[in-house]
C-alpha cells in the first residue's frame, strides 16, 4: 500500500504536543516537514495510508504499546562522534581524575562511576571508557576501577551501540595507537568494519531513559555525568528539572560535563562552573 497525501498541520500539532510534553522535547513548527518524512517510513511499514490513520493507531491502546518505541526512534536526533569536544576529556584525565582519587579514593577505593546521558550510538561512552582505561595503564599502581553506564531514549541507538561495531570511516578521530589496542577488524576485510575488544566491551552497559520519567528509576551515584548537546533539545524549565535529577545522582565534588553551547550559569542549582561547559556539584 503506497502513502498518499502530506500531514496535516492538525496531525503535526497532535504529535509534537506529545512529543513534548512526554519526552520535552520542543518541536515547532518549522520541524513539521522533517518529522513528515522520518515518519513516512513507519507508515510504509504498517500500510497505512495517511498521517491521520498514523496518529489513530499510536495513540491507541496498542499503538502506545507497540508504536511508541518506534515513533520515538524516529524522530530522535543523533549525532555523535569519537572524542568529540575533546578538551573535555583532556580536562578529565588532568583535572578530574588526579582530584577525585586524592580526595575520595574513586577509582581505587571504590569503583569510578561515570554516565553517558544520551549516549546516541556509543561513541562517547567507548570514548570515555578508551580514556578512562589509558589512565589506568598510566598508573598501573593504582589498580583503577571504573564502570560506565550509558542511556538514551532510543532503542534503536541503544541497540547499534551495544553492538560496538563501527564503520572504518567512523573511527577516525581515534588515534592509531588507540586503535591497535581497543580496535577488532573484521574477518571479512571488505565490510570495512572494526569492533571494540571484549575487555573495553566489559567495562560499559547499556539501558534505556527518557529524561522525563520521575527520578530515572535508579540508584546509582556518579563521579562524573556527560550530558553534552542535549539540552538544547528542551525548554529552560525542563532544563532545570532535568539537571536537578542528575544532580541527585551526583557524588558531592563529582562533575558534569554539558555541551560547548549549553549553559546553568545563574540557576539555584548546586552547581559551581569551573570550565566551560564543566560544572562541579557544591555542598
Amino acid at each position: 500500500m503506497d502513502y498518499v497525501g502530506t500531514m496535516k498541520l492538525k496531525d503535526f500539532e497532535r504529535l509534537s504536543r506529545f512529543i513534548e510534553t512526554e519526552l520535552g522535547i520542543k518541536m515547532p513548527t518549522t520541524k513539521k516537514t522533517m518529522i513528515e518524512s522520518r515518519l513516512q517510513k513507519r507508515l510504509r511499514i504498517l500500510g497505512l495510508k495517511s498521517f491521520d490513520e498514523y496518529c489513530e493507531y499510536l495513540f491507541s491502546g496498542d499503538g502506545m504499546e507497540e508504536e511508541l518505541v518506534h515513533m520515538i526512534d524516529m524522530v530522535t536526533t543523533n549525532k555523535t562522534d569519537f572524542f568529540r569536544e575533546s578538551s573535555h576529556f583532556d580536562y578529565l584525565v588532568q583535572k578530574v581524575l588526579p582530584e577525585m582519587i586524592k580526595e575520595s579514593g574513586s577509582g581505587v577505593m571504590n569503583t569510578f562511576m561515570a554516565w553517558s546521558a544520551g549516549c546516541s550510538t556509543g561513541e562517547e561512552p567507548y570514548t570515555l571508557a578508551m580514556v578512562l582505561s589509558e589512565f589506568g595503564l598510566r598508573y598501573p599502581g593504582l589498580s583503577f576501577q571504573y564502570m560506565i553506564l550509558a542511556t538514551d531514549i532510543s532503542t534503536r541507538v541503544l541497540q547499534a551501540a551495544s553492538k560496538a561495531t563501527y564503520a572504518e570511516d567512523r573511527i577516525s578521530p581515534i588515534s592509531l595507537e588507540l586503535r591497535k589496542k581497543y580496535l577488532l577488524r573484521s574477518r571479512d576485510r571488505e565490510q570495512g568494519l572494526v569492533r571494540f575488544v571484549p575487555e573495553l566491551r566489559s567495562h560499559v552497559r547499556f539501558r534505556r531513559l527518557n529524561f522525563l520519567e520521575g527520578d530515572f528509576g535508579m540508584r546509582e551515584q556518579f563521579d562524573v555525568i556527560f550530558c553534552r548537546n542535549v539540552f538544547i533539545y528542551f525548554d529552560k524549565q525542563t532544563q532545570e528539572d532535568i539537571m536537578s535529577k542528575f544532580c541527585r545522582h551526583l557524588k558531592p565534588g563529582g562533575y558534569i560535563f554539558i555541551g560547548q553551547s549549553e549553559s546553568f550559569t545563574g540557576t539555584d542549582l548546586p552547581l559551581k562552573r569551573v570550565n566551560p561547559s564543566v560544572y562541579k556539584k557544591v555542598a
